[in-house]
């Protein structure tokens, strides 16, 4: 088959598969992709194991909700400051020398995306955590509430049940 033909092939593969339909990016371009969503992003799983240790794990976490949502279950250890209150106090409540992560409810709301944008805009170092307070939940992670501390099972969708991590 000659090279005129092969690429004939391949874009008639290629049009009819959704995923090829636009071709994957260059090994370089998509190294340094992921390495930038890394140093935005931290996952529930690994925010845990860093608060779990010994010692101070070297960030904060925020809770970027209202106060209603607060009451309902908030991560441990949590700083709360709603979105909309970030410009106004964060100064007065975070050390700039500190990293913080930003969590919101899940993954259907922007709320800590938007509060890392301001923390970021204030010079503060920011990751936003991936699957927020729900997918803290979800994977069972202990949270408190206005009433106590709570914990749900795990649910085995997120997160598998019993191991330490989800192997990652």
């Amino acid at each position: 088959m000659n090279t005129m033909t092969a690429q004939t092939a391949t874009n008639t593969v290629n049009a009819a598969n959704p995923v090829l339909r636009v071709p994957p990016a260059a090994p370089a371009a998509a190294a340094a992709h992921f390495a930038a969503s890394l140093a935005f992003h931290a996952d529930v799983s690994d925010v845990a194991a860093a608060l779990a240790t010994d010692g101070d794990p070297g960030f904060v976490v925020l809770d970027s909700r209202s106060t209603e949502s607060w009451d309902q279950g908030h991560i441990p250890g949590a700083v709360h400051l709603p979105t909309a209150l970030v410009p106004l106090q964060a100064e007065q409540l975070l050390d700039k020398a500190v990293p913080v992560v930003t969590y919101c409810w899940g993954p259907g709301c922007n709320g800590a995306t938007r509060a890392a944008l301001a923390l970021a805009q204030l010079g503060f170092q920011v990751k936003e955590m991936l699957g927020g307070f729900e997918y803290w939940a979800r994977e069972g992670f202990a949270y408190e509430t206005w009433e106590g501390p709570g914990r749900r099972a795990v649910d085995p969708l997120t997160a598998p049940e019993g191991a330490a991590d989800c192997g990652c």
